[in-house]
């Protein structure tokens, strides 16, 4: 346990270091404050001003948002060590692969918390201006939170196979967007014009929006967590044997 927070507060720190962190927080808090507040993305009081202070369309963007901002983060994690030549200076530490994998993630991880806990003032605005289930919001915070987790250990597996930040970049955007469509509506629909019924609910439980919609609406359903976590399992296993076969070349 010793070698992962060594690389946990390493990476951790490793970002406030820099301007990276800061304008990673700054645009995020934006533009999460234009597509909340503005009426034209849905409108903080509801729909057709009806004058109910309300979290939705603060959640619904939070996918699309993290599309491209969670990416921005986990491109440098391993293709940055690759770039600088400190991947072999972590090779030889005697520290475990999966500490190593697992510290430098849960860095990043933590990072995009700490951005997603600034919003709180949207949290406090509500309560100030109605009554709204705070557990309800608490679920979306959740859910908010682990769906950055998922699109943070894709970012990070691809980052580990390449040296080009922005070839990691791309790809996990592309890859992140392929399970954002599999739940969305039109795609859905495209599919069941031609596929059995079966197949449809398939790749949508394959679906980011499927799974963190269900969550954002405060249902907690144990699939839908079990659904994230082992997608960031497997996404870390895999990192950490990318790894391991570009430490044994």
């Amino acid at each position: 346990m010793r070698g992962f927070a060594a690389v946990f507060k390493r990476e951790l720190s490793g970002y406030f270091i820099t301007p990276v962190a800061y304008v990673f927080i700054v645009v995020f808090l934006v533009l999460v404050g234009v597509f909340t507040f503005n009426e034209d993305f849905g409108g903080f009081y509801g729909p057709s001003g009806q004058g109910q202070a309300d979290l939705t369309p603060f959640f619904a963007y939070h996918p699309w948002l993290y599309l491209f901002l969670i990416p921005a983060i986990s491109m440098r994690l391993w293709a940055e060590e690759h770039r600088s030549g400190t991947i072999e200076l972590l090779a030889t530490l005697p520290i475990p692969t999966w500490a190593i994998v697992v510290g430098k993630y849960a860095a990043a991880w933590v990072f995009a918390g700490i951005a997603l806990a600034l919003t709180f003032p949207m949290w406090m605005t509500v309560n100030f201006l109605g009554d709204p289930d705070n557990g309800v919001i608490a679920a979306g915070y959740l859910g908010s939170f682990v769906l950055a987790g998922a699109f943070m250990a894709i970012g990070a597996c691809i980052s580990a196979a390449t040296k080009s930040q922005v070839i990691a970049f791309v790809l996990s955007v592309v890859v992140c967007l392929g399970f954002l469509l599999a739940g969305f509506s039109p795609v859905l629909s495209f599919i069941e014009s031609w596929a059995p019924q079966a197949i449809v609910e398939t790749v949508s439980g394959f679906s980011f929006l499927t799974h963190f919609q269900a969550i954002s609406r405060g249902v907690i359903d144990l699939r839908d967590v079990v659904f994230f976590v082992s997608l960031i399992g497997l996404a870390l296993l895999v990192n950490a044997i990318v790894l391991e076969l570009k430490r044994g070349s």
